[in-house]
């Protein structure tokens, strides 16, 4: 007659523990540690003596590092085991610059244009430098700042653009019946084109999921937009800092709204356009 063999582990199977789905710690997935309740986003993941950590930086900019323990984490609510991120294999195809064009290895500027882009607003043109520079350069395109759009009829007539020395003009909210749309109606002409997003600032150009957050909070009229925003999110009201943290997030044109893609490609197309075309 033989004996049974039971296994020493006697917790019944309702009560055991069911192991958590693997998700890699990819930068800025934002999840929970669950014995402290700490959110953020990821930032990196090391190896040490005592195993794998994880640092995680919350909306306020604060970092701390946790162990990759199993069941460690929650990710939109859902109990997760952190693991390493994969490797990922190298690029077999042509290599892309950050608005997705094919790059061109060991390319010099080209001498510069005649032809310029304005962009109003500091902030917009950090962006437009972050995700068109290196294809501004190839084309020779030199993008100027432009303070505010009441400049723009006096910078017209100084630049006379022409059909070898185009200007294009990036200017924000640009709505129908607004000051800002007279004003670019007044500018525009054969050899002048004003395009606009329509986002109240160009923070919000930059996709909310790319930022970490859910949405871009509403903000009630007469309050200062950047600084309501900051309230509304929990973020110190430094909002040169919290741009800074913005801009970081921004890789390549996929963290950007198709609204703001497609006026800077419009405008990149006027400028570079052959003459007569």
């Amino acid at each position: 007659m033989q004996s049974k063999r039971y296994s020493p582990d006697l917790t019944p199977p309702w009560k055991k523990q069911q192991p958590a789905p693997e998700v890699p710690a990819d930068p800025d997935l934002v999840v929970e540690e669950v014995t402290t309740g700490y959110c953020g986003a990821v930032i990196r993941c090391e190896k040490t003596a005592e195993g794998p950590t994880v640092t995680l930086e919350d909306r306020f900019g604060r970092q701390r590092v946790f162990p990759m323990a199993p069941r460690g984490f929650l990710l939109e609510g859902r109990v997760v085991t952190l693991v390493r991120p994969r490797s990922r294999p190298a690029p077999t195809g042509p290599a892309r610059t950050a608005s997705g064009s094919l790059a061109v290895p060991g390319a010099r500027a080209r001498v510069a244009r005649a032809g310029r882009i304005y962009v109003e607003g500091r902030h917009d043109a950090e962006l437009v430098e972050r995700v068109w520079g290196d294809d501004l350069r190839i084309e020779g395109v030199v993008v100027e700042y432009l303070e505010g759009i009441d400049d723009l009829p006096a910078i017209v007539r100084a630049f006379s653009p022409g059909p070898d020395a185009r200007l294009g003009v990036l200017v924000d909210h640009l709505v129908p019946g607004s000051k800002e749309s007279r004003i670019a109606a007044e500018v525009t002409g054969d050899h002048a084109l004003v395009v606009g997003h329509p986002y109240i600032d160009v923070w919000e150009a930059v996709k909310p999921s790319s930022v970490g957050i859910p949405a871009w909070p509403s903000v009630p009229r007469g309050q200062d937009w950047k600084t309501g925003v900051c309230r509304a999110l929990g973020w110190p009201e430094n909002t040169g800092a919290a741009w800074q943290r913005i801009l970081s997030r921004v890789r390549s044109y996929k963290d950007l709204e198709p609204a703001l893609l497609g006026r800077v490609e419009e405008l990149i197309d006027f400028v570079t356009a052959p003459e007569g075309a």
